[in-house]
């Protein structure tokens, strides 16, 4: 099991997989928002989505898990 984990404090953008998708190694996952500039979330370890943690507009601050990978 893996966490995606938000590297900066924002908000988020756009979420661009859902539970239950196999993602890999380096697959966008989610957008975050800070100061005007997206920031691409990308997976760090492949396997299924299972849980997103936020939703699209959420207030995220650094290190909050955004995503469950198993």
């Amino acid at each position: 099991m893996a966490e995606l984990i938000a590297p900066i404090a924002g908000n988020v953008w756009k979420i661009l997989v859902a539970e239950g998708d196999k993602v890999e190694l380096d697959d966008e996952m989610i957008i975050l928002e800070a100061l005007k500039m997206e920031t691409p979330i990308y997976c760090d370890e492949g396997g299924t989505v299972t849980a997103i943690k936020v939703k699209e507009g959420d207030a995220v601050n650094e290190g909050d898990v955004l995503a469950v990978i198993d």
